[in-house]
């Protein structure tokens, strides 16, 4: 029998290391001031609500709403609500790979951006009817039934080390899922105008 020569001997391979894992990043005042994508993403600091940002948003969004109605027309609407969404598709990007988390809870320009176009396609209607649309709207982004469920978890499973476009899809599949909830809150209104 032959003896193995101890230099030929080619050690097994050692098992590939575990990725390292960077913590999200919190955050804070200090993180939205930052940069102007952190601004716009975290909804002027609605966002930073410790308690339901999402509502936050949807609250800053109502205020904003009112307060610019006086100088809107459909016209100024249409182009401000247009320009946002490439906008918040943007800092939403950007936000959401800087806190290194794909669906950042604090990112509430896409609940801005959604609840604007459901008051400007309700209009005219008065208080009670915009808050129908806030209670409408805030169901189907909070529990997220059918089609926004679906568009919720749409690039939920993107994977940031390996595909170079994951932070776009990312930041796509947040402003998505607002919009198709704010489709589903027109729909509702738009049949129960049509019935009553």
């Amino acid at each position: 029998m032959l003896e193995q020569d101890a230099t030929s001997v080619t050690p097994a391979p050692l098992p590939p290391a575990a990725p390292v894992l960077t913590p999200p990043v919190r955050p804070n005042s200090r993180f939205m001031r930052a940069h102007p994508a952190h601004f716009i993403a975290l909804g002027f600091g609605s966002g930073l609500s410790p308690l339901a940002p999402g509502t936050a948003g949807t609250l800053w969004a109502w205020l904003a709403f009112l307060a610019l109605q006086p100088w809107m027309n459909d016209t100024r609407w249409a182009l401000l609500i247009g320009l946002s969404l490439p906008l918040g598709w943007w800092a939403s990007t950007v936000t959401a790979r800087l806190l290194r988390v794909l669906d950042p809870s604090c990112v509430v320009w896409d609940e801005v951006v959604a609840f604007w176009l459901v008051l400007w396609l309700v209009t005219p209607t008065g208080w009670w009817g915009q808050l129908a649309a806030f209670a409408l709207f805030r169901f189907f982004d909070a529990v997220k039934p059918g089609p926004v469920g679906w568009a919720d978890q749409l690039f939920h499973d993107v994977q940031p080390d390996t595909d170079p476009a994951a932070w776009r899809k990312a930041g796509f599949g947040i402003m998505l899922d607002d919009l198709v909830a704010a489709a589903c809150t027109l729909l509702v209104i738009a049949l129960w105008r049509h019935w009553t």
